[in-house]
């Protein structure tokens, strides 16, 4: 019941947020499964460029904010890959500039990856606290258009 209240107290502009980051994430979610990686980023791609700036008056950090809740309530585990793809695409929409970012580390069990968003020269989504023992790949961007 709290919950509820909580989604009835935020603003219709929040609530078209939460909408659009759990039907993009979703959908990244299964584009993951079912897509090459690089065929998925030319969809999510084509994606942001035919909704640009669709909601300028959407704070970067209410974006990361609608990411991370409909990730807590989404079922199964979200992965950090389909949470920075769900979090660029929809920055991009807004207007702003990101950098997809994927590193790897070597783990106990082998390589381990992770992968974040960087926007205005930060990490907006994905940090860690031990970040810096992840090796970034090539950047992946230029491969986007």
């Amino acid at each position: 019941m709290r919950r509820l209240r909580k989604l009835v107290a935020i603003t219709k502009s929040d609530r078209r947020l939460l909408v659009s980051a759990i039907l993009l994430l979703g959908t990244v979610r299964l584009g993951l499964l079912l897509l090459p990686f690089q065929t998925l980023r030319r969809l999510l791609a084509k994606m942001t460029q035919t909704t640009s700036k669709l909601q300028p008056d959407q704070s970067l950090d209410k974006v990361v904010w609608a990411v991370r809740v409909v990730s807590r309530y989404m079922p199964g585990e979200v992965k950090c890959l389909a949470r920075a793809l769900t979090t660029q695409v929809l920055l991009e929409r807004r207007g702003y500039q990101t950098q997809l970012r994927i590193g790897v580390a070597k783990g106990q069990g082998g390589l381990e990856a992770h992968a974040w968003v960087e926007s205005q020269g930060r990490i907006v989504v994905g940090g860690l606290k031990d970040i810096g023992r992840y090796t970034p790949l090539p950047d992946l961007e230029a491969e986007r258009s």
